[in-house]
């Protein structure tokens, strides 16, 4: 029975000005049970040292918190500094300053992944979109951090950046291994339809679920997750994609035959709890 499908969404962000809980209660209605919920930049929390990350990070946390009490959804949590506020912290304190302070708030992501309140550190990288040389570089020294304390902590890091092709899977594989962090343990966020060990070298897609997208991932294989990076914006309902686009789309393909209850039970329950039952 397809009501008995475990289904995962592997990014959602919520807002304090959002509709926050009663969106999740939407994605639960159309059959959701689990998700990972990542954190954002919040209006409410300007970033100017370390400790605003906390502050930050604490907003997540007691969204995931709300939402549990209301709902009967597995939420796991994912914290980390985005990789584009190194922009505006370069332009405000320097290029050294702002690595520290970025630096600063992946420790302190880590710091709640020990302690048992987030599961991931994420989302972190670089900028998805052309950025000076010396931005790139410091993105990726504090991505290479992050992913040595994801390795220390034996969780998994929630990459933004680029969008994705094999070089890219392979470049972020390659250094996952340098900080002794499993490339299975690289959750590559909106990527592509590359699901092929030639394709992912061990990174780990979530995959928009696009009919277009999950079509052709289900033509290759099997090990993959869904997200919709829904972001909550009152000014932008259903952005990037509908709460509730992930159940809907996998209901409407067990029901048509596109996926079997086996790969729908793989992507919605056993490699997500793989990921993040640390």
């Amino acid at each position: 029975m397809t009501e008995n499908i475990p289904i995962y969404d592997n990014h959602i962000h919520l807002s304090p000005k959002g509709r926050n809980i009663d969106a999740l209660k939407d994605f639960e209605s159309a059959g959701g049970t689990g998700l990972t919920l990542v954190t954002l930049p919040y209006d409410e929390v300007v970033i100017s040292e370390a400790d605003d990350f906390l502050r930050s990070y604490q907003i997540t946390l007691s969204m995931a918190e709300r939402a549990r009490s209301s709902t009967e959804l597995k939420i796991n949590v994912a914290v980390g500094p985005y990789p584009v506020l190194l922009l505006p912290l370069t332009e405000r304190f320097g290029p050294d300053k702002a690595e520290k302070i970025m630096i600063s708030g992946m420790d302190i992501a880590a710091g709640l992944v020990a302690s048992g309140k987030a599961n991931a550190i994420g989302e972190i990288g670089r900028p998805h979109f052309d950025a000076p040389a010396d931005i790139m570089g410091s993105s990726n020294r504090i991505l290479l951090h992050g992913m040595e304390l994801a390795s220390e902590n034996g969780c998994p890091v929630i990459i933004h950046c680029e969008s994705g092709s094999p070089e890219l899977m392979k470049e972020l594989s390659e250094m996952a291994r340098s900080a002794s962090l499993d490339p299975g343990m690289v959750i590559k966020h909106f990527s592509p339809p590359l699901v092929r060990d030639d394709e992912t070298y061990g990174v780990m897609p979530s995959i928009p679920a696009s009919k277009r997208s999950v079509r052709e991932a289900l033509s290759k294989g099997s090990r993959f997750m869904l997200e919709t990076d829904y972001i909550d914006d009152p000014e932008r309902p259903g952005a990037v994609m509908s709460v509730n686009t992930v159940p809907k789309r996998v209901h409407a393909m067990l029901s048509n035959g596109e996926m079997s209850a086996e790969t729908a039970w793989k992507i919605g329950d056993d490699i997500p709890k793989r990921m993040y039952g640390r």
